[in-house]
């Protein structure tokens, strides 16, 4: 298992966006119209081989829409986790009575949505990719539009009112144990910390690997950031990055 795709989600896509592009080395992405199933609009951003993604509203009544009046603002929406096989997590979802909220079953996508409510923090997707160096949600060639100041995203962190329950939850039903803080995954981990702010339950920051801080930095300071630790607080996450791959 590991996270492959993080979504956040924005009040307005566009600003959102060439936010994300001056930062980390963008200059292409990837809009799905099969989000406007769920009344979003989105782009999909190409971290070496994982994926950022942001979606934003399109209509009144969606799930992000209220996620952003819950929240307060733009934030984490989605973590979405590869699998190497779907049907297991099929099976044990069903014996833990936990819901999805949408499922798809192609020949070379295989996926279901774990309902919030049921595991904590965030919508949960699990996929299993044929091959598995694919990955359907982020259209064609994606291979051609990686960002040039990231390598990959190795981490996404959540915040809780009780991270030690959420985090017992998440190993519940993924079937991945709790190493302290945090479940450990191929390549990347999922860190759950306490809230420090009144926006409750959610994604609170994403990590990058393998990253060109000097160029991250200068993006940083031309947008206006404030840069500390190798930091930066954009989108309504933080953004973490390391020179190296993860511990």
């Amino acid at each position: 298992m590991r996270v492959r795709q993080i979504a956040l989600v924005a009040e307005q896509l566009k600003p959102a966006r060439a936010q994300f592009f001056k930062l980390l080395g963008l200059s292409d992405d990837f809009a799905d119209t099969g989000v406007a199933e769920f009344g979003l609009e989105n782009s999909v951003m190409s971290v070496g081989d994982t994926f950022l993604e942001i979606v934003a509203p399109t209509q009144p009544g969606t799930t992000a829409g209220r996620l952003l009046e819950r929240r307060g603002g733009d934030g984490g929406y989605m973590v979405l986790l590869q699998v190497d096989e779907l049907a297991p997590f099929q099976e044990h979802i069903h014996a833990l009575q936990v819901r999805k909220v949408w499922e798809v079953d192609m020949p070379e996508t295989k996926a279901f949505h774990i309902h919030p409510r049921d595991i904590g923090g965030a919508i949960v997707s699990l996929d299993q990719m044929t091959p598995p160096e694919s990955w359907r949600w982020a259209g064609p060639n994606w291979e051609e539009r990686k960002a040039a100041n990231v390598g990959h995203i190795n981490s996404v962190t959540i915040q809780a009112a009780d991270p030690a329950a959420m985090a017992a939850r998440w190993s519940e039903v993924l079937r991945v144990p709790v190493v302290g803080d945090h479940l450990q995954l191929n390549k990347s981990r999922v860190v759950f910390v306490p809230a420090v702010d009144d926006r409750g339950d959610g994604v609170s920051a994403m990590g990058f690997a393998d990253c060109d801080l000097s160029a991250l930095r200068l993006a940083a300071e031309e947008l206006g950031l404030e840069w500390q630790d190798n930091c930066v607080f954009m989108g309504g996450v933080q953004l973490q990055f390391s020179d190296g791959a993860l511990g």
